[in-house]
């Protein structure tokens, strides 16, 4: 097996964030499910946006806030998801490049706008999220770089990919080649209510080994497994695949792997801003600690960090390098 290129690439949903503070009385009003995620069309996406209040507009998306974080730590990291050549195509194209992502998926010149994503900050930090994928649910086999995705350490894949049908077979395109190259697959399950709707094939995605290590929150494992005990739970998770992270919120995250599991606790944080983003920038953290060979532990707690620097700010992506952050807090050269 030749030696990487990349560190880690990810495939993902190139969204556009619109992030705005509000009160839980909106989401009522709105009907929308406080800390999910739905999916809406074009019609449902512009009455939001006349709804909301004053918004702030950032380039997002899960995988590609993960491979931002990687990028921040030092990480080699790529990105893969579809755009279109309008004008929030064009910014988040530069965004993420200027980050330090490679980033070469072809814009498409006709279709679906560039997705965007409402996210409803309420006061306890807590965000509740409305997708329109626009031409991001384009993405299909066609666009996976075959090379590229040979050529990295680890594919990062996240679960509201299998939301599209032309993402899915992209997704598992990628999945085979990776493997086909000796490479490893990883897969975040992005969100309890994306498990709910495909609970089953992502239970086969890990029994067939097409994954070969899971990200999930408590939320997310208690859906996977329709149980809430979440003992249970991580008994049957560790059935069905060899290597997973769960992360808990303030209690830290939980490390499963051959030699057993391994509890790491929380980073300390002054005040909770925003929880946008801190499963992606968790992921960022242990992703970047496992390209250089750390241990379970080391890499768990660079999940923590990383995931403390964001949700003490507006935004699913770093504001400090968090490479110079890991450096102060010994866990990085």
């Amino acid at each position: 097996m030749t030696s990487a290129r990349y560190d880690v690439l990810g495939i993902g949903n190139a969204i556009v964030d619109v992030i705005a503070r509000t009160e839980d009385d909106f989401l009522l009003k709105q009907g929308m499910r406080k800390g999910g995620m739905a999916l809406i069309d074009e019609a449902r996406a512009q009455a939001i946006y006349d709804a909301m209040g004053p918004a702030v507009e950032m380039s997002g998306g899960s995988a590609a806030n993960t491979i931002v974080g990687l990028a921040s730590l030092g990480a080699r990291s790529a990105f893969i998801g579809k755009i279109k050549n309008d004008p929030l195509g064009r910014a988040y194209s530069h965004d993420i490049r200027s980050a330090g992502v490679g980033f070469a998926t072809e814009p498409a010149v006709a279709g679906h706008s560039t997705g965007r994503c409402y996210v409803l900050v309420t006061p306890d930090g807590e965000r509740t999220m409305n997708t329109y994928l626009g031409a991001a649910q384009d993405l299909g086999p066609a666009d996976i770089d075959e090379d590229a995705v040979a050529a990295s350490a680890v594919t990062y894949l996240e679960g509201y990919l299998w939301d599209p049908n032309n993402a899915k077979a992209a997704f598992l395109k990628a999945a085979k080649v990776a493997h086909g190259g000796g490479r490893k697959v990883a897969l975040t399950l992005s969100d309890a209510f994306c498990v709910d709707r495909w609970r089953d094939e992502f239970l086969q995605l890990m029994r067939s080994r097409t994954v070969d290590l899971i990200f999930a929150n408590e939320a997310e494992l208690h859906s996977l497994y329709q149980t809430s005990d979440f003992d249970t739970a991580v008994a049957a998770l560790r059935a069905d695949i060899d290597v997973a992270v769960v992360t808990r919120s303030d209690k830290g995250c939980l490390g499963i792997g051959p030699d057993g599991v391994a509890a790491v606790p929380a980073f300390p944080v002054e005040r909770v801003v925003d929880t946008t983003g801190a499963g992606d920038l968790f992921a960022a953290g242990f992703l970047s600690g496992l390209a250089r060979g750390a241990d379970d532990r080391t890499c768990g707690r660079l999940g923590a960090l990383a995931a403390a620097e964001v949700i003490q700010h507006l935004g699913a992506r770093p504001e400090t390098s968090l490479k110079e952050l890991a450096q102060e807090n010994g866990l990085a050269d």
